[in-house]
Formats: C-alpha cells, sequence, structure tokens
C-alpha cells in the first residue's frame, strides 16, 4: 500500500517530488525506480503498472526545457545590441566552468556507481564523535543537489542513523562534495579551499552540537537509548566488501564496458537532476552582470548593500534564504556577488545560508526527523555561516 503523507511524497532515491506510486514510496521517474529497486534488492515486478513506464518524453525533462530556452535566449541577446552584455556575461560562465561541469558530473557517475550505500550506513549509527567524522566524509563524496541529499539522509535515518550524523551528513554533502568542490574551484580558484574547508568544519561543529543535544534528549532520535548505540549493519565488514568486489570482479572487455555504462548513466542522472539547477544560475548571475554593465545597477549599490559589512552580511543571508536554488544553481551566484563586490565571505554566506535556512530541508526535517531537530538546524548553523563570512571579509583583498 503507498504511503499518502505530503512528506513522503518525495523521491527517496533524487529527491524530487515524485508523482509514481512504487514500492511504498513515490518516484520522479522510471529510472529512480530501477535505482531503487537495485539498491534494495528488490525483484522487477512486470505486473506492477506503475514500476514499468513508458519513457518520458523529451520535451516534459527539466533539462531539456531549460537547455532550449538558455539557447534560445543566447541567440536573442546576440543578434540584438542593447542586449549583448546579457549574451557575454551568459558566455563568460560558460567558457569558465564547461570543463568542472563535466568533470564533476563524471566524478559522480563514479562514486554512484561504484560506492554502496550500505557503506554510509554502516558507519552512521554509532553515538561516537567519530561518527560525525564519518558523516562529513561520506557526505563530501556524495554528488546530488542538497534536495537530493536531504532524501538519501532521510533513508539513512529511517535506517538507524543518528539524528547528529544525518544533519551532518546533509550539511556537509551540498556544501562541499566533491563535483561541487571543483566547481567552485573553477569560479574561485585556489580561494574555494576557505569555503570547503569552513563548510566541513561547520557541518563537523554542528553535528558535534546535535550529539550534545540528542544526549540531553533536546533533539529527536530514534536510535538514542540512554546514551547507548543501536548499530546497524554489525556484521557488514566494507574492508571484506571491497576485498570481495575486487577479487570477483573480471577484467574482461564486458564487465569494463558494463562498469563504462554505469558511471555514464548515473552521470547522466546526476547531469539530469543538477544541471536545469545550474542553467538556472548562471542565467541569474548573467542577468546581475548584465544589469552592472549596462549602468542599471551601479557599483556603489552593490557595495552599499551587499558589500563586506555586516549590512552585507545581512542582506546576502537575506536572499540566499529566500532565493531556492540547488547547491551548484548557487555558485554562479556566489561569485557574482565576489566579481563585484570582492566581499569574500559575502560569497560563502551565500552559498552555506541558503542549505541551513531552505524550507524544503526543515520542513522534510520537521516532518521526518522531528521539529525540534528542524528548529535547532538554523539556530545552529546560521550564526556559524555569518561568523565564517564574517571573518573571511577581514581577509586583504589581494589574498
Amino acid at each position: 500500500m503507498v504511503v499518502e503523507m505530503a512528506e513522503d511524497k518525495i523521491d527517496p532515491i533524487c529527491g524530487m517530488k515524485g508523482t509514481i506510486p512504487a514500492h511504498d514510496h513515490y518516484f520522479c521517474s522510471q529510472a529512480c525506480i530501477e535505482k531503487y529497486e537495485k539498491q534494495h534488492n528488490i525483484p522487477h515486478d512486470e505486473t506492477c503498472p506503475s514500476c514499468t513506464l513508458p519513457a518520458k518524453k523529451w520535451y516534459k525533462e527539466r533539462l531539456y526545457i531549460f537547455s532550449l530556452f538558455t539557447i534560445a535566449l543566447a541567440i536573442i541577446t546576440y543578434v540584438v545590441p542593447i542586449l549583448n552584455p546579457f549574451f557575454y556575461a551568459l558566455k563568460d560562465y560558460f567558457l569558465m566552468i564547461w570543463w568542472a561541469v563535466l568533470f564533476g558530473f563524471l566524478i559522480g557517475g563514479i562514486i554512484d556507481y561504484f560506492v554502496p550505500r550500505k557503506y554510509i550506513e554502516k558507519y552512521l549509527s554509532r553515538h561516537r564523535k567519530r561518527t560525525i567524522i564519518y558523516a562529513v566524509i561520506f557526505g563530501f563524496f556524495m554528488s546530488a543537489c542538497s534536495h537530493g541529499i536531504l532524501a538519501i539522509a532521510i533513508e539513512l535515518y529511517r535506517k538507524g542513523a543518528n539524528t547528529s550524523s544525518v544533519v551532518a551528513f546533509l550539511l556537509a554533502s551540498p556544501w562541499a562534495n566533491l563535483p561541487i568542490t571543483i566547481l567552485l574551484f573553477s569560479f574561485f580558484g585556489w580561494k574555494a579551499i576557505f569555503i570547503v574547508v569552513s563548510a566541513l568544519i561547520i557541518a563537523i561543529i554542528t553535528g558535534l552540537i546535535y550529539q550534545a543535544l540528542e544526549r540531553k534528549g533536546m533533539v529527536e532520535c530514534q536510535q538514542c537509548v540512554k546514551g547507548e548505540d543501536r548499530p546497524v549493519l554489525t556484521e557488514f565488514s566494507i574492508i571484506q566488501d571491497v576485498r570481495k568486489r575486487w577479487d570477483e570482479f573480471q577484467f574482461t572487455s564486458k564487465n569494463i564496458w558494463e562498469a563504462i555504462k554505469g558511471t555514464l548513466k548515473g552521470s547522466w542522472s546526476l547531469t539530469k537532476m543538477v544541471m536545469w539547477w545550474l542553467i538556472i544560475g548562471m542565467l541569474m548571475a548573467a542577468f546581475v552582470r548584465a544589469l552592472v554593465d549596462t549602468g542599471v545597477i551601479t557599483h556603489a549599490m552593490f557595495m552599499m548593500y551587499m558589500g563586506p559589512s555586516i549590512l552585507g552580511l545581512l542582506v546576502t543571508l537575506f536572499f540566499a534564504t529566500i532565493i531556492e536554488v540547488c547547491s551548484e544553481g548557487s555558485s554562479p551566484l556566489a561569485f557574482e556577488i565576489y566579481n563585484q563586490t570582492k566581499a569574500f565571505g559575502n560569497s560563502t554566506v551565500f552559498l552555506m545560508a541558503g542549505v541551513s535556512t531552505d524550507a524544503t530541508e526543515i520542513g522534510l526535517l520537521w516532518s521526518n526527523v522531528g521539529r525540534r531537530a528542524a528548529i535547532w538546524l538554523p539556530l545552529i548553523t546560521v550564526p556559524q555561516v555569518l561568523l565564517v563570512g564574517y571573518l573571511l571579509n577581514l581577509l586583504p583583498k589581494g589574498f
């Protein structure tokens, strides 16, 4: 029987809104159904009418819709002279990040194909400090936008992970996962290290604070019983599993081709989930730059409201809260803030605050974990994010 609760109409694989009922969940696509079946060792049921669907029409895919719209917009803005600033801004962004996008999605596909979910489930149920470190490391190596990571995090919670581990995992992945790290380096160069390291530190500190709150009973934690652990997959060894997979894998042309296909399939799935968000971010950033280049928005206005000041940090926090864009989509906007104001801390706040104040994430945490866990998320993370932003703004402009 399919659960009809609104919060369960979220695809457990990609985190998007699900419309296809199957296996007591709602899915957004056939590919997500197949991946769910593979992860849970569920045999494909040909008699299930919603488990096997005709391929979705290409013109209904968000990626194709936004791609065609962007191409049409690029042509129009190139042909019409007065709109040329938008075209050249969009062109600059594309030339800046195309290699990072391709490389990031390829890495994401490799992780998706070769790293089983059990590796994550194994280490996120223990009530220890090292568990937070594990959660952050796993979050770093995951590759999905913040909504997709939320679906994974909620599923891990239902399978036995502690609330503190889930929150640390949730924060580390969209803030500093491997694909977005590559993307940030394409924008900010070596300065991206400050963003990534700050994100990981905040994720660790937040996880440790949640762990203390769990011990005091101040947040919900289904696995916390008088401070004792309820570890899952106790008989499962990652090292033994890796050795087994290595010993069983035969380097034949067929197996190698299957691995390549699996990697490319994972990369394409990630592309369809994330790329349209990135396109939105590029369009918004190009639009802002065009307004500045044409004088509609002056540089002085940018410095007044989003410069390296307390007011600038608060205004940036406000826009990060109301602009609901996937982490990858936030990157072009964050770079444009830095490009116009040189306020590196503001760019960091814009990237990080969007995750910790996102209404979708807080709402699903409220529904699936508990209201106290959801309320504590912005209360703990936002002050840290603002502090990091303030400190980064104190760095010399030429650093």
